[in-house]
């Protein structure tokens, strides 16, 4: 029998959808007359979510034009669309239309997931969805392993590979789609690397910035820092700065807001300011690229003594989440605050509530966290735990429970956020 809970559903998505239209009593005396028993809906495969497959669909192939149609499945989560894609040849096709993804656009807004690895040999994992609470199986196709940084934006997912750093894919985690860049200049490793992508929303265009960090010989307070450019246009990458810093260094840590590149940096010997405030954030101009400032000049401090530092673009506002030192031991934390700057001056938007910061298993002073929209994912490394915190209300909140759970001590758990896009491809 037909699924009555999602027969009332594709009802009610008809009358919003085409009442306006003058048609909907015809659709909807058609619908209701429809005895039609369809096979079981199989699971988009790269989402796997066994507990919420439907078990029946109503087919409208006969009563519904296509635009009509187009306009039904947009306002379906993205999760279900792949789904609805492979009931047939037609509704393939119409998902994967121009004209669907205009719909698409304009339909229900889609929320930022969080997609966390599952496993330290294979680049699989979850991807959650915080609408429905639900968890959707994924594999990243572009890679064969984990051990990749990632850096994402409007839909794009930039991963480089931690061992050789040479090795960089923009994919779209949703769609499948991906592309390997061509390498960046020079082949130096780096002792240190960070990543950050940013995605033009009109044309799609792509900015990708690396940050490479490397010791000078023999000195054990100088680094060698450089900041390389690709632009997805020309399809080339670019040197924009290259510099000495004394005392301090560069990290994994970047984003890209507002047309300027941010990165974290890192106290070493001899470095400037207190000694118990380990960061500092460097800002750089990748509009202008502009090298004839220092780096120096822009370093703008951390608010408080910072054990972890995780940059996010919220709605181009530049967003830190920090585990907050103590006084006495900054390298045990105590706390997780949110900051967001202003030219350059923090204002603490919020701090982990202590029953949310002691829900953690296992909360190191290093832990993962990225946002976007008004969304902030935190987690600790050592527990599939993860903990929400909405911007726009202010409001904490666990996610639904991973289905993998640990299987040993050692097992460690990393993820980053993206925007389940349809439109943008790398």
């Amino acid at each position: 029998m037909v699924n009555q809970n999602l027969g009332l559903f594709w009802f009610r998505i008809l009358q919003s959808v085409v009442m306006e239209g003058g048609e909907s009593s015809w659709i909807i005396h058609n619908l209701c007359n429809m005895r039609r028993e369809v096979s079981a809906l199989d699971s988009y495969p790269g989402f796997i979510d066994e507990a919420s497959i439907e078990t029946a669909i109503i087919s409208m192939d006969s009563v519904l034009p296509d635009d009509v149609l187009e306009r039904i499945l947009a306002y379906l989560p993205i999760a279900s669309i792949f789904r609805a894609g492979c009931v047939c040849k037609r509704w393939k096709e119409i998902v994967k239309s121009k004209r669907f993804l205009w719909h698409f656009l304009h339909g229900s807004p889609q929320t930022p997931w969080y997609y966390m690895f599952t496993s330290s040999d294979e680049p699989i994992g979850y991807a959650y969805d915080p609408i429905p609470r639900k968890w959707y199986g994924i594999q990243l196709s572009c890679i064969d392993r984990t051990g990749w940084l990632p850096a994402c934006s409007y839909g794009l997912v930039c991963l480089m590979d931690t061992e050789s750093q040479s090795y960089i894919f923009v994919c779209n985690p949703v769609t499948r789609d991906c592309k390997r860049l061509e390498k960046p200049l020079g082949s130096k490793f780096s002792d240190y690397s960070a990543v950050a992508i940013s995605v033009n929303k009109k044309s799609h265009d792509y900015t990708v910035a690396l940050v490479k960090s490397k010791q000078v010989p023999d000195n054990f307070v100088q680094w060698d820092l450089s900041i390389q450019a690709y632009d997805s246009e020309t399809r080339m990458w670019m040197n924009c700065l290259n510099e000495v810093l004394t005392g301090w260094r560069g990290g994994d840590e970047s984003i890209i807001c507002d047309g300027s590149l941010y990165f974290l940096i890192y106290s070493t010997a001899g470095g400037m300011g207190a000694p118990e405030n380990r960061h500092a954030l460097v800002k750089y101009n990748l509009s202008t690229r502009s090298s004839h400032d220092l780096l120096i000049k822009s370093f703008i401090p951390v608010p408080c003594p910072l054990t972890c530092g995780r940059l996010m673009n919220l709605k181009e506002k530049l967003v830190m989440v920090g585990g907050i030192g103590k006084q006495y031991r900054t390298d045990i934390i105590k706390g997780i605050g949110i900051w967001v700057l202003n030219g350059r001056e923090w204002t603490e938007i919020s701090r982990m509530p202590q029953k949310y910061f002691q829900g953690f298993e296992e909360l190191d002073d290093v832990f993962a966290s990225s946002g976007t929209g008004d969304l902030i994912y935190i987690q600790g490394y050592g527990s599939p735990s993860l903990l929400t915190f909405d911007m726009n209300h202010g409001q904490w909140k666990w996610s639904q429970k991973n289905p993998v759970t640990k299987r040993f001590p050692l097992q460690l758990f990393n993820g980053f956020c993206f925007e389940p896009r349809l439109e943008v491809l790398p």
